[in-house]
């Protein structure tokens, strides 16, 4: 079993909207769907015969039988369920606040949990409210596309949230979710996993490759899945397309009463890295820069590096260096500080070190060969008793 836990880095600001989305189904759940569970219909309800013969029951049923196997709820969700052979408006709403069970609305709410949050911060509660309705409401007409003439009522939040998620997939490609992973007795532990690949899994295996091989999809809509991932897909294109980014932020994604460790690692996956990097470099403990990601100051000192402040970048790799030596990506800390300095001719032999480092812990080819064309030039400029080359 893999089960997404937790998602790092974390918005940093309160998702309220988020949370009161959870509450208002946790709500419905407990107010609605476990005392009408229990509760057998009344004999002479008129929806109780439609509900009859859309099981295909024809004829007299025994009393028993209607109130050992169906109850109240199953009325209400036919009732405000979304049948697609039933159009209606209400049921378009209704039917994404109401659940099957409780593992159904656990395992909606733990996914809304985990991706809301940071797609709230980027649109702001309004308009997250707005999209995720739209999400859901999209997602809904997609699954009708297919069961044209289905009177199964569909329910569920998932159709919404796969929307939400189709936002993150795109707003946030340097986010990595924390995955458990269950299979005993063998293994038992906590992976993190970068969110494109738990979201591509997600859309790919979990829905697209169950719904073009069977078109009933047993009891799970993955068709209103996948319609709601590719509204939140679509809707982040057009927003990104038509550059209305900062219209859908109620407040700036970063301001400077934000900068603090922990915040650092969501600002770079919101793409805010010239502010990170100076709140970065603004950090004097290495107490507090060790609670940064490794993968994330080494992110800054690449950003610092193409932008042409190699002086900035060398002094987060060599802190990276000094700090951090059992931490991943030390390679390419030792290669991003060779790097700058083979630029300038008094450094060449620190160079030189930082670059065979790179060469020794080197965790990919293209680290090593990156490394080794370095040493290369240091050794051309031996011969040549000269200065380095141009890159």
């Amino acid at each position: 079993m893999f089960l997404p836990i937790g998602d790092s880095p974390r918005a940093s600001s309160t998702p309220w909207m988020t949370w009161l989305l959870i509450g208002l189904n946790v709500t419905v759940y407990l107010g609605v769907t476990l005392p009408a569970g229990w509760r057998p219909p009344a004999l002479d309800d008129p929806l109780l015969a439609e509900y009859l013969r859309m099981l295909g029951v024809h004829g007299p049923v025994p009393i028993s039988a209607i109130q050992n196997q169906i109850t109240v709820y199953d009325l209400l969700v036919f009732r405000y369920g979304f049948r697609p052979a039933s159009f209606n408006l209400i049921s378009l709403f209704c039917s994404l606040f109401l659940h099957a069970g409780l593992f159904h609305l656990a395992g909606n709410m733990l996914f809304l949990y985990i991706f809301g949050d940071n797609v709230e911060h980027r649109l702001g509660p309004l308009k997250y409210l707005c999209a995720y309705l739209f999400f859901g409401v999209a997602a809904t007409l997609f699954f009708g596309l297919f069961v044209p003439h289905s009177n199964v009522p569909l329910i569920g939040a998932s159709g919404a949230i796969s929307g939400v998620m189709g936002c993150y997939f795109l707003w946030f490609p340097r986010n990595r979710v924390k995955v458990f992973v269950f299979l005993f007795p063998l293994i038992m532990t906590s992976l993190m996993i970068p969110a494109r690949w738990v979201l591509g899994f997600y859309l790919l295996v979990e829905n697209l490759v169950p719904f073009l091989v069977s078109s009933s999809g047993g009891g799970v809509a993955h068709g209103a899945h996948i319609g709601g991932f590719l509204a939140g897909l679509g809707l982040v294109f057009v927003v990104e397309r038509l550059h209305l980014r900062f219209r859908f932020q109620k407040t700036p994604v970063w301001d400077q009463n934000s900068c603090s460790p922990q915040t650092i690692p969501w600002a770079v996956a919101a793409g805010e890295l010239e502010a990170a990097s100076r709140c970065y470099l603004g950090l004097m403990q290495p107490e507090e820069r060790k609670v940064v990601p490794p993968e994330t100051a080494l992110a800054l000192g690449d950003y610092l590096l193409s932008r042409g402040e190699d002086r900035a970048a060398l002094k987060i790799f060599r802190r990276f260096i000094a700090e951090r030596q059992n931490s991943p990506g030390l390679d390419r800390a030792y290669l991003g500080a060779g790097k700058i300095l083979l630029q300038q001719t008094r450094y060449v032999t620190s160079a030189y070190h930082y670059l065979l480092s790179a060469i020794e812990l080197a965790s990919t080819p293209d680290i090593a060969s990156e490394a080794r064309a370095g040493i290369q030039r240091i050794e051309g400029l031996q011969r040549r008793g000269g200065r380095p080359l141009a890159p």
